[in-house]
């Protein structure tokens, strides 16, 4: 399995979006440069009514399947 450690912003607006069928996946950069893209699903039990932020841990398997994604901070 493989780790991605990376920071994550997104606003109360931009999880709207998601809400309203315009946004299904969410960019971001780990720590050691790689862009991933994961579903916004993953994110939403991390949701608020400000959007949400935090720094998250993402595990996948061997073949880049989505395993789990962890707030850690």
């Amino acid at each position: 399995m493989r780790r991605y450690f990376f920071n994550a912003y997104i606003t109360a607006d931009q999880c709207y979006g998601y809400y309203r069928g315009k946004i299904k996946y969410v960019v971001v950069t780990a720590d050691g440069g790689e862009k991933v893209q994961l579903h916004f699903r993953h994110f939403q039990r991390f949701v608020d009514v400000n959007g949400f932020r935090g720094r998250f841990r993402l595990t996948v398997d061997e073949n880049d399947a989505f395993v789990s994604l962890e707030k850690i901070n």
